[in-house]
C-alpha cells in the first residue's frame, strides 16, 4: 500500500507542478522516487510540524497544492490547532497524510501510537477524512484527496496486510461504503476501515458475514449505512482506533437516527497500552487479534438473535 501511495503522489506531482510534498523529517526511503522525479517540489520542514502546517497554509493561499506528511501521532494529532485554524477554517486545499496510524509504531510506545486521530479530525468542520484499506483504495483515495480541492486528512495504518479488493475500484463516491464480501443476511454485517478490513475478511473463514470497507470516514453516506443495517442482523464496526469518536461512533449516530439497529463497536478500549511490544502483541492486548474478534462477533450474533444485552452486567 505504501508503494501505491508513493506512485500516486509522484503521478499527481508530475501532472501538476503546483503539488508540493512537505515532510516533518520523515519518510526518506519512501520518497526516493518523488525526489528523483520532482526534486523542486519537495520540502523537508524539519521536526517542526506546527510550523510545517502554517507553511502549507501559506503555500496553499498562493496557489500551490501542498501534501503534508508525518506520522499520524504528529500529523494530525500534534498539529490539530493549526489544521483547524490555519487550513480548515479558510477551506484551503491541503492534504494531510498521517502514516503509521493505530499500533504500527508499536515499540515506540504511547507517544507514537495514534488511536484518536479519527475522533480528532471528524470534529473539525470542512475537513474530509479518508482511510484506505489496501493499494486499490489508496490509489482512488489519493486521487479523491486531490480532486476535493479542500482540507483532507488521509489516514494510513498497517500497510502490508495484503489486498482486500480483487481489482481496481471503478466507482468511488464521497462517503460511500464499498462492498467487499457478500454474506448471509441473517448474520451481522461488518463495516470496517483501514487495516481491520483484512481482519474482517479473515473472520469470514468461520462466519458467513457481509463485509463493507469504509475508505471514507467523513463524509459517511447515511444511505449506505442505512442499507447495510437494513440488510443485516445487526452491524459490527471494526477499526484500529478508539471506540470513542471513530467510525463506530459515526455508524451508531446514523443508525440511531435512521434505522435503529444493534451496533457492536470493535476498536481500542478507553485506555493506553499497558506495555510496548510487537504490532501483533498490541492487537492482542487491546482485543483486536483475530481470535478475540471472531469470538466477540459470535457472541454478538447470538445476542442479536436472542435480543439480549451484549454486556448484561452493564
Amino acid at each position: 500500500m505504501r508503494d501505491a501511495f508513493s506512485d500516486a503522489l509522484v503521478r499527481l506531482a508530475r501532472e501538476d507542478s503546483r503539488v508540493l510534498l512537505l515532510t516533518g523529517d520523515h519518510g526518506y526511503a519512501l520518497f526516493d522516487d518523488f525526489r528523483r522525479h520532482c526534486e523542486g517540489q519537495y520540502i523537508n520542514a524539519g521536526i517542526a510540524e506546527q510550523n510545517m502546517v502554517g507553511m502549507a497554509a501559506g503555500l496553499a493561499r498562493t496557489g500551490f497544492r501542498p501534501f503534508v506528511y508525518g506520522l499520524s501521532a504528529f500529523v494530525p494529532v500534534r498539529v490539530l490547532e493549526q489544521i483547524k485554524l490555519d487550513v480548515a477554517h479558510d477551506d484551503l486545499p491541503v492534504v494531510f497524510l498521517g502514516d503509521g496510524a493505530g499500533f504500527v509504531y508499536s515499540h515506540l510506545g504511547t507517544s507514537h501510537q495514534s488511536t484518536e486521530d479519527i475522533a480528532c479530525t471528524r470534529a473539525i468542520p470542512r475537513l474530509s477524512v479518508l482511510s484506505p484499506a489496501d493499494r486499490f483504495e489508496m490509489g482512488v483515495c489519493m486521487d479523491a484527496a486531490y480532486a476535493l480541492n479542500g482540507p483532507v486528512y488521509l489516514r494510513m495504518g498497517k500497510a502490508d496486510r495484503g489486498d482486500v479488493h480483487q481489482q481496481e475500484i471503478s466507482k468511488f463516491e464521497p462517503g460511500s461504503l464499498l462492498l467487499v464480501r457478500k454474506g448471509n443476511p441473517q448474520m451481522p454485517g461488518v463495516i470496517a476501515t483501514g487495516s481491520m478490513v483484512r481482519t474482517a475478511l479473515d473472520v469470514c473463514r468461520d462466519l458467513d458475514l457481509t463485509v463493507w470497507s469504509a475508505p471514507w470516514i467523513k463524509p459517511l453516506k447515511s444511505v449506505d449505512v442505512f442499507d447495510a443495517a437494513k440488510s443485516s442482523a445487526g452491524l459490527v464496526v471494526m477499526e484500529e482506533h478508539s471506540t470513542m469518536g471513530g467510525l463506530g461512533a459515526a455508524v451508531a449516530e446514523i443508525t440511531s437516527e435512521l434505522y435503529p439497529s444493534r451496533v457492536m463497536r470493535i476498536g481500542v478500549p478507553d485506555r493506553f497500552s499497558a506495555h510496548c511490544g510487537t504490532y501483533d502483541y498490541l492487537l492482542k492486548e487491546h482485543g483486536l487479534d483475530l481470535d478475540t474478534v471472531s469470538a466477540g462477533i459470535k457472541r454478538f450474533a447470538a445476542s442479536v438473535e436472542a435480543f439480549e444485552p451484549v454486556h448484561p452486567s452493564l
